[in-house]
């Protein structure tokens, strides 16, 4: 068996979108026996499938890859499984990273190749989107915008804002962008560096239009908040005088001492250390709640636009909820 990659759930319509390094993805669909049937996703990569995400609209799904190449997933009811039709101009990497707009039709991607882009995903049966400041016209697979990395790292996660008027995406040079376009083969209205001091982020999300947090490397989430007048980092989550910003962390792990001197060398190419938490950096224990990097956090509750707590998973096998006071 080859790892999973990648997991999206679909809450209207109850379903899930896995992807693998096996260069497949499968749509999971709930029987009334409770019993999740694979629907096949006809990909057509040669390379690892990397990142899914559902559209908003949940009738398609964008899945990355390491063939240069993101396909756009719809169902073909004459076959029974989902096909794909691929992005690939002007991709020159493996992309990494995924988020739709709010209009169901833009797709922002972050890759190796140390770009942000934004593309149309327009597909046959799609409604219309309204004009916006990524462009009127919108045939599949037009480059609506192209951003690089300050420094050139690559692009771990991207993200629009609410509105979908805000395009924010994290490198692996430690900073977060933020980019208001002002129209297609236009000069953004802003564009905004924020370099951080931290090691490189992995993930965001936005909470408001003006607010969005930040995890990765440094196994803490970070907020960040600003506006079309600018940005700058506020604070940690994880702060452990505040009783009021986390919730209550659900854990599952074995505990005993031959198990955490392994898990520790083999996680982290640490020498066993006795008494040592698994997955803990270098066998030691950090002062935060996450152990080790953090992969991924999403928004838990609230609505879009409004999102009051956060969730956050990561390489220790934690998964923690942060109640998020604005």
């Amino acid at each position: 068996m080859t790892s999973l990659s990648s997991i999206d759930f679909a809450p209207q319509s109850n379903r899930i979108v896995t992807c693998s390094q096996d260069r497949n993805a499968y749509v999971w669909t709930p029987t009334q026996d409770g019993i999740w049937k694979p629907t096949l996703v006809l990909l057509r990569i040669n390379r690892s499938a990397t990142f899914v995400r559902w559209s908003p609209t949940e009738t398609k799904f964008a899945v990355a890859s390491g063939a240069r190449t993101i396909a756009v997933c719809s169902f073909d009811e004459e076959s029974d499984w989902w096909v794909a039709k691929h992005i690939k101009k002007p991709l020159r990497s493996t992309v990494l990273s995924l988020d739709w707009h709010p209009n169901g039709v833009l797709l922002a991607a972050g890759s190796a190749d140390m770009k942000a882009r934004v593309f149309s995903a327009f597909l046959k049966g799609d409604e219309k989107p309204a004009p916006s400041v990524w462009g009127t016209k919108l045939p599949f697979n037009t480059v609506c915008g192209e951003y690089s990395s300050p420094a050139g790292g690559w692009v771990h996660a991207v993200a629009f804002s609410p509105s979908g008027d805000c395009l924010a995406f994290a490198a692996h040079d430690s900073t977060i962008t933020l980019v208001y376009p002002s129209g297609p083969e236009s000069a953004p209205q802003a564009l905004y560096v924020i370099r951080s001091a931290s090691l490189p982020f992995m993930t965001l999300t936005f909470l408001t239009e003006s607010s969005l947090v930040a995890a990765g490397h440094d196994c803490q989430p970070i907020l960040f908040t600003g506006g079309q007048q600018g940005w700058e980092q506020s604070r940690s989550l994880d702060d452990s005088k505040s009783s009021s910003t986390t919730s209550k962390v659900g854990v599952g792990r074995l505990n005993n001492e031959a198990f955490n001197r392994f898990k520790a060398a083999d996680s982290r190419g640490a020498p066993p250390v006795p008494g040592a938490k698994p997955g803990s950096l270098g066998g030691k224990e950090k002062d935060t709640i996450h152990q080790n990097t953090i992969t991924s956090v999403r928004p838990y509750a609230g609505q879009s636009g409004n999102v009051t707590k956060v969730s956050t998973s990561g390489v220790d096998g934690k998964l923690v909820i942060w109640t998020v006071g604005q």
